[in-house]
């Protein structure tokens, strides 16, 4: 049987090809979103306005409304969002009637497999984007382990902020490398912001590191014993850690998996993970043995939901 971590690296290596391939509004077969996920919110927030909330699809990207991230849009249109799809490019007319800009996972067209693969957005797109946010649009960006993480660098940078490009990692319980990485009072998750008020627990599913710029508050903060991988890298990274060996893993303690900052008359979450604000279940084969795994909001024990639902509550300033 796969160690978590090998688990995650299958994972990596779907998703490129997938994202390769472009079938990302198609979905596959071995990572759906859970058809079981069912949302809870008691009181809505919003009732009688239905802020919109643009989830971006012009860029090839990996999580859609009715693919891997429908758990996602169930969740905020329950608490009464409404969910439109982003067809166009990022400019100022095709942003002008959101309330919040989501982007998750975009790989753009242009997409070619490699160390470095290309921007997903446009230099004009990253300034339309910049600009507004900075006269009172919102933007929550969802950038997860390569290639993700290069593919949104450059929209990252215009606020400041250098995305990880690999994969992060840390040792579970058992000193084991897991992708798998949670978050509680105490250890990681932030206790100073309104987003996290009232959470317990955050779990994220494999994902990279982001740096925190002045002004900004880390969310979910990696610990003291956290690595970030190349995807090259992982395995000897792994092996190495094991025996004690040095490895050439970057260490990212003190980086961020979330963080959250105000940008002129705007607001801004970046998250380094896109899983934890799904219900996903993979299912793929090992040594001739089905293996079936899920990850997010889905998975028992953790406060995801919460944590997303706050942050959507964040960004469009209701009080918390």
């Amino acid at each position: 049987m796969l160690t978590r971590f090998r688990l995650s690296i299958a994972c990596v290596a779907a998703t490129a090809v997938v994202a390769v391939h472009a079938y990302a509004q198609q979905g596959t077969d071995g990572q759906i979103a859970d058809p079981d996920f069912k949302p809870s919110i008691a009181k809505p927030s919003y009732s009688r306005d239905h802020p919109a909330i643009v989830l971006d699809e012009a860029h090839a990207n990996f999580h859609t409304a009715a693919g891997r991230y429908k758990p996602f849009v169930d969740v905020v249109q329950a608490d009464g969002y409404r969910v439109v799809a982003g067809t166009q490019p990022f400019t100022s007319a095709s942003l002008a009637n959101a309330r919040v800009l989501v982007i998750a996972n975009a790989v753009g067209t242009q997409f070619a497999p490699g160390p470095e693969p290309p921007s997903a957005f446009s230099d004009a797109e990253c300034d339309a984007v910049r600009d507004w946010v900075r006269a009172g649009g919102s933007l929550l960006l969802i950038a997860d382990h390569t290639p993700f993480g290069a593919t949104a660098f450059a929209l990252a940078q215009r606020f400041g902020v250098e995305m990880g490009k690999g994969y992060a990692w840390t040792p579970d319980e058992k000193r084991e490398p897991s992708t798998t990485v949670t978050y509680a009072r105490g250890s990681g998750l932030a206790t100073n912001h309104p987003i996290t008020r009232g959470l317990r627990r955050v779990v994220a599913f494999t994902g990279q590191s982001l740096s925190v710029p002045p002004g900004a508050t880390a969310l979910l903060t990696f610990g003291d014993v956290a690595y970030e991988s190349t995807a090259a890298n992982g395995e000897s990274d792994v092996k190495a850690f094991r025996e004690g060996k040095p490895f050439r893993a970057r260490k990212i303690t003190g980086r961020a998996q979330a963080l959250a900052f105000a940008f002129g008359k705007g607001r801004v979450v970046m998250t380094g993970e896109a899983a934890m604000f799904s219900a996903q279940v993979v299912r793929f084969t090992d040594q001739g043995k089905p293996v079936e795994f899920k990850m997010g909001m889905n998975v028992p024990g953790n406060d995801n939901q919460q944590f997303l639902l706050n942050i959507m509550r964040w960004l469009t300033s209701l009080p918390q």
